[in-house]
């Protein structure tokens, strides 16, 4: 029993104690004389009252209390039985209260309105009856609004719709369902949050948007020779001298120059919604839908790549080189049950790879293809320029150019100055003009000393 029960307890005792020694005073103070009531209070048939009151109000509650403290079944019996016994002596005395003449019964009767010429007393017996059903009504809900509760909680636990704690209530008989129900709602967040937590590891091996190239929402919804066709963008992404860098630096040292390289372009292919397809050791393979996010990105890693440099004087410097290509592409899933892998299959990803060695070739920053440049806006204000043709399947020769906007301001200032003469070399280079291509590079070359392009094409000529 709870200290606040037994204190209530008490407090009704004292006020029960109160109510016996006075109730004198109020039951003399009720006066009925020639069939009429009539009220004499004094002081203390008003304590009386009070005290009346007050052991009423204690005498609620230990009873409300006492109720919650049984079940379900007890809790009904002990609720309307009571009710329903003086509902049955108030609907005897009203249908027999005509065989009655005391004085108190005649008051009652002036009351009421019931004499032996009406049917006034069955008239209050119907109201009565009415009374009592709407009171044992009210009862029955509030006792059974924990089984409302539970029916709630029940229902939304089955559809997997964990939330707040739930409530019950109710007293004792609900609270070790209460009790299990939070339980199995803690087990289901945690569970929640589990696979929220295995959703984003996932996403880091496969990416969200490769799922949804597929029309899938899910991870699990991968299915091997699930494949579809696009027209996208791809980046490759490498560290050009990472293995005379690897021969200087301990394998952890090793490890955290690469890592280094990739925390700084990973960030920032995803703010430009791309997807990293795969690490390619000291290189990324990345995705993008559009063209111009992927221009963009290339740019913005080359600036961010020189800026690491700049502020990281203790490691190797970096010295990275971008490559894209735009073109159809499959997006597939290949594997079987026991290990999947989803991968890009296209001649345009091969493609990418060997404009990624020209640009290590000819030591440039930025290099893509003709396709690339089709699908690039014509409204956009950038430079670039041609860097000669590579063949492709053996069979096709594709334009492949240089972005020059990659490069610091003086140095682009100058290449796109003599960008007309530099392409006129290329042709003449390309056409196997070689001794034409060499005086004009030559040409270039002793105004642009950092053009390493050109002086690539400079000893390709002399040696041809």
């Amino acid at each position: 029993m709870r200290t606040s029960t037994k204190v209530f307890m008490i407090l009704f005792i004292i006020s029960l104690v109160g109510v016996v020694l006075t109730a004198s005073f109020f039951f003399s103070s009720i006066v009925i004389s020639d069939g009429r009531l009539s009220f004499n209070f004094n002081t203390m048939a008003y304590f009386a009252i009070g005290l009346m009151i007050i052991n009423s109000i204690f005498a609620t509650i230990l009873y409300i209390r006492f109720l919650k403290s049984q079940k379900l079944t007890l809790k009904l019996f002990f609720s309307v039985v009571p009710l329903t016994i003086f509902f049955a002596i108030l609907t005897y005395f009203l249908a027999t209260i005509n065989n009655y003449n005391n004085e108190t019964v005649t008051v009652v009767k002036q009351v009421l309105q019931i004499n032996a010429t009406n049917i006034n007393n069955y008239l209050w017996i119907i109201l009565l009856t009415l009374i009592y059903l709407l009171i044992v009504f009210i009862i029955f809900k509030i006792i059974t609004k924990p089984l409302k509760r539970l029916e709630q909680a029940i229902e939304r636990l089955s559809d997997g719709n964990v939330g707040d704690r739930i409530y019950i209530g109710g007293g004792n008989q609900f609270l070790k369902m209460e009790y299990d129900l939070n339980k199995i709602n803690d087990n289901y967040k945690k569970k929640e949050t589990i696979i929220k937590r295995t959703n984003l590891e996932y996403e880091k091996y496969i990416p969200k948007q490769f799922i949804k190239f597929l029309g899938k929402n899910s991870v699990l919804d991968l299915e091997i020779g699930s494949k579809v066709q696009k027209e996208v963008t791809t980046m490759f992404c490498d560290i050009r001298n990472s293995t005379q860098v690897s021969t200087t630096l301990s394998l952890e040292e090793n490890f955290n120059y690469i890592n280094a390289y990739l925390n700084v372009v990973s960030p920032i292919i995803r703010k430009y919604n791309g997807y990293i397809d795969k690490y390619l050791g000291d290189g990324i393979m990345a995705i993008f839908t559009r063209s111009r996010q992927a221009y963009d990105c290339a740019h913005a890693i080359i600036k961010a790549v020189q800026e690491k440099n700049l502020s990281n004087v203790s490691m190797p410097k970096l010295d990275v080189g971008v490559s894209l290509n735009t073109g159809d592409v499959v997006f597939g899933v290949v594997g079987d049950e026991t290990r999947k892998s989803i991968t890009v299959i296209s001649d345009s990803v091969n493609f990418t790879a060997k404009i990624g060695e020209v640009n290590k070739v000819f030591g440039s920053l930025i290099t893509f293809s003709k396709s690339t440049l089709n699908d690039l806006s014509s409204s956009m204000n950038f430079n670039y320029r041609y860097i000669g043709n590579l063949m492709f399947d053996n069979k096709e020769y594709i334009p492949i150019f240089e972005s020059l906007d990659a490069y610091p301001r003086a140095k682009r200032e100058k290449l796109i100055k003599y960008k007309i003469e530099f392409e006129q070399g290329v042709r003449a280079y390309v056409n196997g003009k070689f001794n034409q291509a060499k005086d004009i590079f030559e040409s270039v070359y002793k105004k642009e000393k950092d053009d390493k392009v050109c002086f690539v094409f400079y000893n390709k000529s002399i040696e041809k």
